[in-house]
């Protein structure tokens, strides 16, 4: 490690800046009910308070248990908030009481617990992170079991499913944990001596889950999560403080999987130490700038083996080196604290192959001595060795040619300038040759070219020429040297192209991955996040890539494809059913139906499966580790983004849903309200003329006639409205437009509405020479009757109600006036609206909500506008505006 590496990591560093401020959390972790954790931390408590800390109990549950009710005498006792909750009176802690009290410490017992419904927060731990970001400290207790992903673990041991749980994030940004435990024999005993529960629940507790068995699992599960912690803690502080490591605090296993051929050995031996050490075990793999020449099938077995390690357990990791892959497992192995490394020995190569490669089982056991190395041989290593590849994929002989041309292309200038020049500069030449073949061609060309160069030097240009002796001692040096810096420069070249290509790859993977983030956000449909997907992952790993969602017969169906293809033959598609129904990657590569061509992984977030993802290599090769990294990453950004498509969709249709149930609700009591006033006022007329025995005068009858004739009309109307709105909302309302007369229709609406328009004034103002306009004439003078009715409703009695029209470029503008309180200039827009009433001005009397709403649908269909404004400067009044097109010239009146 660097100089440059012994500093503290930033990641730390801001973690450490983070909690400034906060107050500190301490949980006092226990196996079980009853080990006594509330009395630990009542203790501390008491203590704290000893120093002349200002210690304040929020909430302490003693269950009443005397010794610990004892420890509370001398503590500040907050006072609980009473809740009233299905005819109950609860009490629970005062957040907000605690909050502006601002206590140096609080006491806060079971962090799991629920809060009553109607409280700030759900969970009592979500109220004790709101106390600790007031900068207050608090002592808290839970039990094991409560923690969410131990959860599903303690409901198999115990045969318990617990309700309450708490995340785990709460335990990792605890500052302390202190485990209170307890013997299994003496727990017991506690709950047997009526120190847990009381005597009706012993008999069933300890049959059930205080059970021998259950409380010695328990407790070696509150005793791992009390150490992860204490672990995790202690890298953090390793990281803050520049602490190269490892210390030895907890075993912790690293295999690194190279090219070795006992990768798969490796990985099933960590896997038996972790299992019989019970610690944790990473498996690693690093690409550096030589990862490309491996054969095909190393790379093939090294991804195997990765993903036998994941599967396995382990958690999985993929570095990059930019130097010697040794210095980076090592570095990596300091900054996760682990104690044992794990690496096979290298495959056992011919010298002209391990020129340039890098024995890392050698170079770690070499430079590790802070660690225990274990190196696992090939099991097969006395056998026959395979046939050795002379040319790998990345070794293509045409590299060699173009070394040949360039060296003689050296030659040529070099016998042009042997005139011009010394003989001992002309190497130079030779050696801008090998550096050119290094950066275009590689390593092993550019060592080829050095030898070459060397031989064509020594043949040509020294003493006596054309033959390979030299007799000169200086021309021996100058030829040793040569070839010695022609083939250092030739490396430093080649591994400086190398690094360069990998930092290109790597910036065009990023970028792609950047930019496929940025598509699937924005997409606003599934078929668009299929489209954006298929053809990012087709570009970032050059593969061939299919999406499959299920089709009408369950079974998953190509939706995407990169490039275009509609069916997949039986083998691949008996793949892709089995990574959807199962939820498992298969295909090539994988552990199931390797036979196919493609490699299936499905897509899905938690439990929900959205989609199945397919790539398939034309060389039919398996997916490369830092290719798996780049999948993986891909494939869960599909996911949320399907998950986010979906859940959008939910969500229109819950408002949807809602927005019908409001309307439905809405009319239900319109209709309950306004068909039943005019229904009573005209059975009450109607009853009162049929009864024989009422001797009722002329006046009289023709009022009780009125007002069956009033009220009835009134019903129509309210149903007409009814029916309008129906047909608005279908899409089932298409004026018969015809050249009408503002004027009739004006009037014809005023003679209908002469019962609700009996105390008012109407003064129609409308041009005998206004042209005709082009609208359904009933359907605008059910228009302009909803205008007179409102105005009627809300205009104070005797008072004036004008209508009015003028005409302007196209158009032909009628209003409706009145002199009643006005409408609001916010709600102006929003009583055009169906059941919206405003709140004061106009809408304090009754009413529905739906005249006018009517109206803009009507308006609307002719491709007219209508608008609320104020009829006075002082805001008082309403006029609505109908602006209406006028008709043809053609147009028959």
């Amino acid at each position: 490690m660097t100089l440059t590496d012994l500093r503290p990591e930033p990641d730390a560093l801001l973690a450490q800046a983070r909690r400034e401020g906060r107050g500190r959390l301490k949980i006092f972790l226990g196996a079980a009910p009853g080990v006594g954790k509330t009395y630990a931390m009542l203790e501390a408590a008491r203590r704290l308070h000893a120093d002349g800390a200002d210690v304040v109990a929020a909430v302490v549950e003693t269950h009443g248990r005397a010794e610990t009710e004892a420890l509370l005498q001398g503590l500040d006792l907050l006072p609980k908030r009473a809740q009233f909750y299905r005819d109950r009176i609860l009490h629970e802690m005062d957040l907000d009481a605690l909050l502006a009290r601002r206590p140096q410490l609080a006491l806060i017992d079971e962090l799991a617990h629920s809060n009553i419904p109607g409280s700030r927060h759900d969970k009592r731990w979500q109220d004790v992170e709101e106390v600790l970001a007031a900068g207050i400290d608090v002592l808290t207790t839970m039990n094991v079991q409560h923690l969410e992903t131990l959860n599903d673990r303690v409901a198999r041991i115990s045969g318990v499913r617990v309700r309450e749980t708490v995340p785990d994030a709460v335990l990792d940004r605890a500052d302390e944990v202190e485990l209170v435990d307890l013997p299994t024999e003496e727990l017991i005993a506690r709950l047997r001596a009526g120190k847990v529960y009381v005597q009706d629940q012993i008999a069933r507790a300890v049959q059930n889950f205080f059970s021998k068995g259950n409380l010695t699992a328990l407790r070696e599960m509150a005793m791992r999560a009390a150490a992860d912690r204490v672990d995790a803690q202690l890298q953090e502080y390793m990281r803050a403080h520049a602490i190269g490591g490892p210390w030895p605090a907890q075993e912790r296993i690293l295999v690194a999987l190279t090219e070795s051929p006992v990768s798969r050995t490796l990985v099933r031996t960590a896997k038996r130490m972790a299992d019989r050490a019970r610690v944790d075990w990473i498996a690693v793999t690093v690409t550096s700038t030589g990862s490309a020449g491996l054969p095909e099938a190393d790379r093939d077995a090294l991804a195997q083996a990765l993903r036998l390690a994941d599967r396995l357990g382990a958690e999985v990791a993929t570095l990059h080196a930019a130097g010697p892959v040794a210095d980076e497992i090592l570095d990596y192995a300091r900054r996760r604290n682990v104690s044992r490394i794990l690496l096979g020995r290298a495959r056992p190569r011919p010298w002209w192959r391990r020129i340039g490669r890098e024995d890392v089982a050698r170079a770690v056991t070499a430079q590790g001595r802070d660690f225990e190395v274990t190196v696992v041989s090939d099991p097969d290593r006395g056998r026959s060795p395979a046939p050795i590849r002379v040319w790998s994929v990345d070794r293509d002989p045409r590299a060699y040619g173009k070394a040949t041309l360039t060296v003689i292309a050296a030659g040529l200038l070099a016998l042009a300038s042997d005139r011009i020049f010394p003989v001992t500069s002309l190497s130079l030449i030779f050696m801008t040759g090998v550096i050119v073949v290094a950066v275009r061609q590689g390593l092993w060309p550019s060592l080829y070219a050095s030898f070459l160069s060397f031989l064509t030097y020594n043949f040509f240009f020294t003493d006596p020429r054309n033959t390979f002796f030299v007799i000169r001692q200086d021309q021996i040096m100058t030829l040793v040297l040569f070839l010695v810096a022609s083939v250092l420069t030739g490396n430093l070249a080649a591994r400086l192209r190398d690094r360069a290509l990998a930092q290109r790859d790597i910036a065009m993977r990023t970028n792609l991955l950047y930019d496929f983030a940025r598509q699937v956000a924005g997409a606003g449909s599934s078929v668009a996040v299929l489209d954006a997907a298929t053809s990012h992952v087709s570009a970032a790993l050059g593969c061939e890539t299919v999406l499959m969602r299920p089709g009408p017969l369950g079974r998953p169906v190509i939706e995407a494809a990169e490039p275009a293809r509609e069916t997949l033959d039986l083998r691949d598609a008996s793949a892709a059913d089995y990574a959807w129904t199962h939820g498992e990657e298969a295909g090539r590569g994988s552990g199931t139906l390797p036979a196919s061509r493609w490699l299936f992984v499905p897509v899905g977030t938690g439990d929900r499966r959205l989609a199945v993802v397919g790539i398939a290599y034309p060389d039919a090769r398996s997916l490369a580790p830092m290719d798996r990294r780049l999948l993986d990453a891909m494939t869960d950004q599909i996911g949320v983004a399907l998950e986010r498509i979906a859940l959008q969709g939910d969500l229109e249709q819950a408002l949807v849903t809602s927005e019908a149930e409001r309307l439905r609700a809405a009319l239900l009591s319109s209709v309950s309200h306004d068909l039943r006033t005019p229904l009573v006022s005209i059975i009450g007329a109607a009853s009162s003329l049929a009864d024989p025995t009422l001797e009722l005068s002329v006046p009289a009858r023709s009022t009780m006639a009125e007002t069956i004739r009033d009220e009835g009309e009134r019903l129509d109307r309210y149903i007409q409205n009814l029916l309008d709105m129906t047909r608005l909302g279908h899409g089932a309302l298409v004026p018969k437009r015809v050249a009408a007369d503002l004027r009739e229709i004006a009037g014809s609406a005023r003679h209908r509405l002469r019962g609700a328009l009996r105390d008012h004034r109407v003064e129609v103002s409308v041009p005998e020479d206004l042209p005709p306009v082009s609208v359904d004439p009933l359907l605008i003078e059910q228009v302009v009757m909803n205008l007179l009715d409102n105005a009627a409703k809300y205009a104070p009695d005797s008072s004036a109600i004008q209508v009015s029209a003028r005409a302007g470029a196209g158009w032909a503008e009628l209003s409706v006036s009145d002199d009643g309180p006005g409408i609001p200039a916010p709600a102006r827009e929003k009583v055009f609206d169906m059941f919206y009433r405003v709140a004061e001005g106009d809408g304090q009397r009754a009413g529905t909500g739906l005249g006018l709403a009517i109206a803009r649908g009507i308006v609307e269909a002719h491709g007219g506008r209508i608008a609320a404004h104020a009829a006075k400067a002082d805001g008082r009044g309403t006029r609505i505006t109908l602006t209406l097109p006028l008709s043809a010239p053609d147009l028959p009146s």
